[in-house]
């Protein structure tokens, strides 16, 4: 019997509901009173951090010390909701700290002063890695490229896990803000101290790991970004997700009564493919997770019941984020109008470029990096799919992104392109934003280090409770799973249709690789998606985008596929000069693809 099962024992029926009320620094700043009022919620967790937001904490707190954390969680989201959820009996875990988590807690505490709360605020840290010269860097090799560590950072973080959040809330914190944590683990954590679950309770963990991956972006799982947007009811008032955990792990998303979002399976199976690579070794802090069979059932009208994830060992290592300047970049864009619209854009972008160039070669100036044009409104993103007919489009919206080493050579470049005003193709008109300034052009580097050069500090008000490593025993990787599907048999007459039709598909980035993943709507689809659907089909289809290769992985549970795509965003993020640098609209753009099926599937 394990630790979590005896702890359970006689006890089965314990149910712990936990409401997300943020998926990025940014989101509504609504979520958490809809949460707070109707959820009927345990636990009110928030995410805040991406890779980008830490270099951008970072260099909020080089420039003042007090800085550094996420400020609209105190001055918005707590201010708003602190005392309801004090009264409630609602704890609250956020990553809202940061760089700065003692700068969150001291923020907080000044909060619960101005409204009368005596609450115990507790904080998570020891991710960020800057400045600590006992680490050492020959270790730290890019994941994939093997690439040295750059010598001149922004910032550089480990990814803890949900075991020192599990430890804070043991010391009775009502509060909990952490620095850089995986998304997940401000749900596992409190699953761990709620259910006492013990570091190999694997497969609980995984299941822990799984909700938390499922709500951490808010209304993800619940209408937003949805396949099938056009039946979520509501989205002025879009629902945020609570999940309803027991002892074993399992769970149920579902939302908030009165709201206008939607839980089905295809919307929490969306975000379970969202941004993962392979599924059977989703790996985390705590636990190594394996999604390939996870079960997915309507319990009732917007209740998801979620199982089936199995987990193992987690391995000795964090990954770390480094985030590093390589240049500078600017983006903007203009519309143009009239007949032959796109050609009139293509033809003044071409001939301001190629001006610049002229003045950069007479002066001495380095050529760009990267010069990316894009005419959104005539299909361009879809390339060689693109319909015809959008080709003779009467109106665009045409984006550049430049990328130099030279702040002063790109801002020559912004000032000059405004000379298409009178001495271009006619048409042109609303300059989106102005005149664009460059900015830094970032990129990050990925790598692996051992949990033992990281201690975590966990802190209580301003007492220091506990600073120590986390460390776990080695893990091995699981063989990716397989499908056991007959040949599709398409009879005389088959027909075409499109993928939409068929599945649903989301997409997400990591880095500068992409995701798509792909779920059949119903089982008797899966056999036509399996066989026509390859890797191959997939990176033919976006062969002018994707720069490396295409991986197809399987999940059996509940009939996906998740398309693993690398060098797929022209940097990805910040380092990218595309109009798409998240890969947002791959998913979108696949679904228009054909499958042949038999006349009478359907």
């Amino acid at each position: 019997m394990t630790e979590a099962q005896s702890a359970n024992l006689g006890s089965s029926n314990k149910k712990i509901r936990i409401g997300c009320a943020s998926g990025f620094y940014g989101d509504s700043q609504l979520a958490a009173r809809q949460l707070v009022d109707d959820g009927n919620i345990d636990y009110l967790v928030f995410d805040y951090l991406a890779e980008i937001t830490m270099a951008i904490l970072a260099k909020a707190k080089s420039r003042n010390e007090q800085a550094g954390f996420a400020v609209d969680f105190v001055t918005v989201a707590m201010k708003d909701v602190l005392a309801d959820c004090a009264k409630k009996g609602i704890k609250v875990v956020a990553n809202a700290g940061g760089v700065n988590v003692p700068g969150c807690i001291s923020a907080l505490q000044t909060l619960c002063e101005q409204q009368g709360l005596d609450l115990k605020i507790a904080g998570v840290y020891g991710d960020d890695l800057m400045g600590r010269e006992d680490i050492p860097q020959g270790e730290l090799s890019e994941m994939e490229t093997g690439e040295a560590l750059p010598e001149k950072l922004g910032s550089m973080n480990a990814y803890l896990g949900g075991r020192p959040i599990a430890d804070a809330l043991a010391a009775g914190a009502d509060v909990v803000v952490t620095g850089r944590v995986v998304d997940s683990a401000v749900v596992l954590g409190p699953l761990m101290h709620e259910f006492n679950w013990g570091e190999s309770d694997y497969d609980q963990l995984a299941q822990g790991s799984l909700c938390g991956h499922v709500i951490e972006c808010g209304a993800q799982c619940t209408g937003g970004n949805y396949t099938d947007w056009f039946t979520v009811p509501d989205f002025s008032n879009v629902s945020y997700p609570v999940a309803e955990v027991s002892g074993d792990g399992s769970f149920v998303i579902s939302i908030t009564p009165g709201s206008g979002g939607l839980a089905t399976v295809g919307s929490v199976g969306e975000q379970i493919v969202y941004e993962i690579g392979d599924p059977a070794n989703y790996l985390l802090p705590d636990v190594s997770c394996d999604f390939s069979y996870v079960a997915l059932s309507e319990v009732a009208k917007d209740h998801i019941h979620v199982s089936g994830a199995k987990g193992r060992a987690p391995g000795d290592s964090y990954k770390v984020c480094a985030t590093w300047r390589d240049g500078f970049q600017i983006k903007g864009m203009s519309i143009y109008g009239g007949l032959r619209a796109r050609d009139k854009a293509r033809t003044g972008y071409e001939g301001w470029i190629k001006r610049v160039r002229k003045y950069y070669q007479e002066n001495g100036i380095a050529d760009f990096r990267a010069v990316d044009f894009e005419y959104l409104g005539a299909e361009h993103s879809y390339g060689p799919h693109a319909n015809p007919e959008m080709q003779g489009t009467r109106e665009v919206v045409a984006k550049f992104g430049l990328h130099h080493d030279d702040p002063g050579a790109l801002q020559f470049a912004a000032n000059e392109m405004m000379y298409l005003g009178t001495s271009g193709a006619p048409g042109m008109y609303g300059l989106g934003g102005g005149r664009p300034r460059p900015s830094g052009l970032i990129r990050i580097h990925s790598a692996l280090l051992d949990k033992s050069h990281v201690p975590v500090t966990v802190q209580l008000g301003d007492a220091v409770l506990s600073n120590k490593t986390y460390l776990t025993g080695a893990s091995e990787s699981t063989q990716k799973c397989q499908f056991d599907i007959e040949d599709a048999e398409l009879g005389d007459n088959p027909v075409e249709v499109s993928l939409e039709t068929l599945a649903f598909a989301r997409s997400g980035d990591k880095g500068n690789n992409a995701n798509i993943g792909v779920i059949a709507r119903e089982p008797r689809f899966l056999p036509y998606i399996y066989s026509q659907l390859t890797a191959q089909v997939v990176d033919d289809y976006f062969a002018h985008l994707v720069k490396g290769d295409v991986e197809r992985f399987e999940l059996p549970g509940f009939n996906a596929f998740n398309f693993f795509m690398t060098e797929a965003l022209g940097g990805g993020g910040t380092a990218s000069v595309r109009a798409d640098a998240q890969g947002k609209s791959l998913a979108q753009q696949l679904l228009s693809i054909g499958i042949k099926v038999p006349a009478d599937l359907l």
